[in-house]
């Protein structure tokens, strides 16, 4: 069912009050894809009565007093991405298309959307319940943290949006425990997986310098981030504690993954997968379309490219469901009378992490001076693509099933590292499960700016391209690989992005479409590097752009090829976007 976001559906079900209001930042879609909805239907199913406010007006109190006043808490998460990255381009021009909105205009989730409905809460409900932080924005911003957006350091996110808790990552199991205590009118301070303020540090946790060190000083500010990242895997994390003006912003250790047997469990719950029609009156909301026939396979990615913050908010430990379980969710699709026999994707954060997990990781913890796939994957990591084989093998032979794609991106250098697999792997995608396009992301092609993003080497990248053409032409068909790059990364300078252009078009013989500008989302090390202007791990000083006309110059470096190209198929000059601009 869907979560009540009315007082007529709240009479409906019997239900006078709310033990819980989650207030979120995007539409309410009913689906395991949405953070917001698993714990909201979790929270359900153990008794709690919950509703939700989806995109509330900060303008007056009509939407966030629709459901009057919860017994226990009030959940607010800005969306399911940072609402500054939501809501702004890495060149800080407002986004005007937003798929999580009804109707797609980007007019209802406001700048630093947590503070705002935290602040919002406190306006219409004074001395209420407590509030409880949580999502993406919640977890990037839970120590100081660099802020791209006002280009300063922030204190963390529960003290700026004068919260109670914050629970960070997955928060399946510290929400379910908060709300056991707080019924039962106990400390809930002792919960994996939150942070809280308090007048008094713990003894036994670890100081990180304090906000107003970091502030002053980048060595210090690369001192916290270090503590920090390092203290990130349930197995070995100590306790943080950090300064923050007059009180002490205390981390607990991070809550432990799910196992096989609580992801079929929380994939297992009744979702709509559709968008409430409370939002569904606004208009369509876009990424219906992507989530409404698709499967997450996996959670976590062990990849930890430096720009990238799924690590920081899923975990390093990649937790898979069992094929049974996708597959009993793929014959759930078949009484949609909206289902074509097509699921559109199969996958996770990287497709291809399905099922591979070291073991020494799962019983001794993450390692902290040395990565799973990078420079090159770890010989202690199983890579072995033979359980996504026969995930796909079973689920393209579910009777009503026509196609299954794997939209999302595959790490390469796990495919090519796998040689009892690998190939058989990628024969099994190019025959059955690709779309026309297959999706990598090799970034860059400079050595210094790839070791800057802990990606693999540009030769890498060559190889597989090589081995996915052959296979192209084994099958007969015509296919293609989708490559994401990136602009003006630390290390990044316009020579670097010259050798980009030309590796582009001489290896790739395309033109490059998916083309970034580098956004340094908080609680990343490449935001670290962007700030400190050094590369953490050596201490060396790396080339910053911080000129955003330059920065976007890097970007229009990558289509000028092609231009030229298209000129000397015409013969005519061929004109920079800004040149045109200025023509007309």
């Amino acid at each position: 069912m869907f979560l009540p976001a009315t007082r007529e559906e709240m009479k409906s079900l019997g239900w006078d009050r709310l033990d819980v209001i989650l207030v979120s930042g995007d539409a309410y879609i009913d689906s395991p894809f949405i953070g917001v909805a698993v714990i909201g239907n979790l929270l359900v199913r153990a008794g709690y009565r919950t509703g939700i406010l989806a995109q509330p007006e900060v303008r007056d109190g009509s939407d966030i007093s629709r459901l009057g006043e919860p017994r226990l808490f009030w959940g607010i998460t800005a969306g399911a991405i940072d609402s500054m990255v939501a809501n702004y381009t890495a060149l800080r021009k407002k986004r005007r298309q937003d798929d999580m909105t009804p109707g797609g205009e980007n007019s209802r989730r406001p700048d630093r959307a947590a503070i705002a409905y935290a602040n919002l809460v406190r306006k219409y409900f004074k001395n209420t319940r407590p509030l409880v932080l949580g999502g993406v924005e919640a977890s990037l911003r839970r120590v100081a943290h660099y802020d791209y957006w006002s280009d300063s350091v922030r204190r963390s996110l529960l003290a700026d949006a004068k919260a109670d808790f914050l629970v960070y990552g997955m928060g399946e199991r510290a929400v379910l425990e908060l709300a056991g205590r707080l019924d039962r009118g106990e400390d809930p301070r002792g919960i994996r997986g939150i942070c809280f303020l308090d007048r008094d540090p713990p003894a036994d946790y670890l100081p990180l310098p304090s906000y107003e060190e970091v502030c002053g000083d980048k060595s210090k500010f690369t001192e916290m981030f270090r503590l920090f990242y390092d203290n990130q895997d349930a197995i070995t994390a100590r306790g943080l504690v950090q300064k923050q003006d007059s009180r002490f912003l205390v981390h607990n250790p991070p809550s432990a993954p799910l196992s096989e047997a609580e992801m079929d469990d929380v994939h297992g719950l009744p979702f709509e997968r559709q968008a409430h029609p409370f939002c569904r009156g606004r208009g369509e909301v876009r990424t219906l379309a992507t989530i409404r026939h698709s499967l997450i396979s996996h959670r976590g990615c062990y990849g930890e490219c430096r720009f990238c913050s799924i690590a920081v908010h899923q975990g390093r430990t990649v937790s898979s469901r069992s094929s049974a379980s996708l597959v009993r969710e793929a014959e759930s699709f078949l009484g949609d009378p909206d289902f074509k026999g097509v699921i559109q994707d199969v996958g996770g954060p990287s497709a291809n992490m399905y099922a591979i997990e070291c073991r020494r990781k799962l019983e001794k913890g993450a390692c902290r001076r040395k990565h799973c796939l990078y420079p090159s994957p770890c010989r202690h990591l199983p890579v072995r693509h033979g359980p996504q084989r026969e995930l796909l093998r079973r689920l393209r032979s579910t009777p009503g099933i026509r196609k299954v794609f794997v939209a999302s991106g595959i790490r390469y250098d796990m495919v090519l590292s796998d040689t009892a697999e690998g190939r058989a792997y990628l024969e099994d995608l190019v025959r059955h499960h690709v779309s026309g396009q297959l999706k990598v992301a090799p970034e860059h092609s400079s050595r210094p700016v790839l070791e800057a993003m802990g990606k693999p080497g540009w030769s890498v990248l060559q190889e597989f391209r090589k081995t996915f053409d052959d296979l192209n032409r084994s099958a007969g068909k015509k296919q293609f690989l989708t490559y994401y790059l990136i602009a003006a990364h630390p290390g990044c300078d316009e020579a670097a992005m010259e050798d980009l252009r030309r590796a582009v078009t001489r290896d790739l013989r395309m033109n490059p479409e998916q083309v970034q500008v580098f956004t340094p989302t908080p609680s990343t090390f490449s935001a670290l590097m962007y700030y400190t202007g050094k590369d953490p791990f050596t201490g060396e000083e790396l080339y910053v752009e911080r000129d955003l006309r330059k920065k976007e110059k890097q970007k229009m470096c990558l289509f000028r090829g092609g231009r030229e190209r298209q000129a000397g198929k015409t013969g005519k000059h061929c004109l920079s976007p800004r040149k045109k601009q200025e023509r007309k």
